[in-house]
């Protein structure tokens, strides 16, 4: 995204001027009457001094955004001016980078910036969900209540990428030792095998044949092909980066069992969770459906969050744009339709993104726990070849020597 500033008259008659983040100036100019502004004059920024110490300054930790959120939220909430909140928070931060970062916001902020556009000059640091959402608290007045909604949803959002980071340590680990052990196998145990094979006059069963031919391979182009598979798979990650390319392999992953249904999950429930803390901060549903669009990796589902903001923005009820884009769960639809119907949206969407964690803790557990049997399953079962490999010609060559 491009930060711009504008120029544009609010909702009391007063000219106001900062710095917004969008793709094209119409897309900047959308936003801000989405945020009751008339904009009058919308430019690509220039890089000021403090914007180039943000792009080359680094980001804060998501371990720091939580704490410095929740700090600023309890200064705020004392009486703290905002300018003073986020001093005092910088005065304390033990990492340069975070201290860094927020006192180039509180320069931001002497400039004449609103906190929102402050921000906004660092996307590395503070994302777009939570730019809108600190934007929605300042409109409303409630900003200290606001941030401690934003560091909970935070703070939820860290622990659900945790638990799913610590279910994959395991099978990571075991993957690297399972391909170390067979690398050092066919590189070194094999080779010395196979010399005492040299003598015997019969030739050697095809499975030992087979498992000389890789090891031969290994031992002559093991390095390359290391280096290869390195080069590929960088190559994959910036082609995976292409918008057309992504969006086919993000379908594809949907597609995959249980894998797929726990991305989806895990989508839905970062959806339903940014779009009920945003909403209950007092923004509005075109306003939160942008912000929980922002908080999605999957293509496929960014592209239907998109798709079901522009329907409700020409009249269309959020549940019935969620059920046409086929992709959102069913349980996530009916809460929503049940809210819209109540009055009592932001509740049943927390409440759904709370049903929806519990599922993906489920699921993940699941699909964690077929996993690590079916690595084991295939590490031994190479092991098996290869051992039978070597014990074929031993058990040939006995066969030979008794019927002798």
């Amino acid at each position: 995204m491009a930060v711009f500033e504008y120029t544009a008259i609010g909702g009391d008659g007063k000219r106001q001027k900062g710095l917004i983040t969008a793709d094209t100036a119409r897309a900047a100019r959308r936003e801000l009457r989405l945020r009751q502004l008339s904009p009058l004059q919308v430019a690509a920024a220039k890089e000021s001094r403090s914007f180039n110490a943000f792009r080359t300054g680094g980001s804060i930790p998501a371990g720091d955004l939580v704490l410095v959120t929740r700090q600023l939220a309890m200064l705020i909430q004392s009486g703290a001016t905002i300018e003073e909140a986020i001093g005092a928070i910088a005065s304390q931060a033990e990492r340069p980078v975070t201290r860094r970062v927020l006192l180039d916001v509180r320069a931001q902020l002497q400039e004449g910036y609103s906190l929102s556009d402050a921000l906004a000059t660092s996307a590395g640091s503070f994302p777009a969900y939570y730019r809108s959402v600190v934007s929605a608290g300042l409109l409303s007045g409630r900003l200290g209540e606001v941030l401690e909604r934003l560091a909970l949803h935070l703070e939820k959002t860290r622990k659900l990428r945790g638990k799913i980071m610590a279910a994959l340590i395991y099978p990571a680990v075991l993957s690297v030792v399972a391909l170390t052990v067979v690398g050092l196998l066919m590189v070194f145990v094999v080779p010395a095998v196979v010399d005492q094979f040299d003598t015997m006059d019969q030739g050697l069963p095809a499975l030992t044949n087979f498992v000389i031919s890789i090891s031969n391979f290994l031992q002559h182009w093991g390095w390359w092909l290391l280096a290869i598979t390195g080069v590929a798979g960088w190559g994959a990650g910036r082609v995976l980066g292409l918008p057309q390319i992504k969006r086919r392999w993000d379908q594809f992953a949907l597609r995959l069992p249980l894998i797929g249904r726990v991305l989806k999950l895990v989508n839905a429930a970062q959806f339903a969770r940014t779009f009920a803390t945003l909403s209950s901060s007092g923004a509005t549903v075109p306003e939160a459906l942008h912000a929980a669009t922002g908080s999605v990796r999957n293509e496929v589902f960014r592209q239907a969050s998109i798709q079901v903001r522009r329907e409700v923005e020409e009249g269309r009820a959020l549940h019935a744009g969620l059920r046409a884009t086929t992709v959102f769960p069913a349980m996530l639809i009916h809460m929503v339709a049940s809210g819209e119907r109540g009055s009592d949206l932001p509740q049943m969407m927390g409440l759904a993104a709370d049903y929806i964690e519990e599922e993906l803790d489920r699921n993940s557990t699941v699909a964690i726990g077929l996993l690590e049997p079916a690595l084991i399953v295939c590490l031994a079962g190479v092991v098996a070849m290869i051992v039978m490999a070597i014990m074929l010609p031993i058990l040939q060559l006995n066969t030979l020597a008794i019927g002798a």
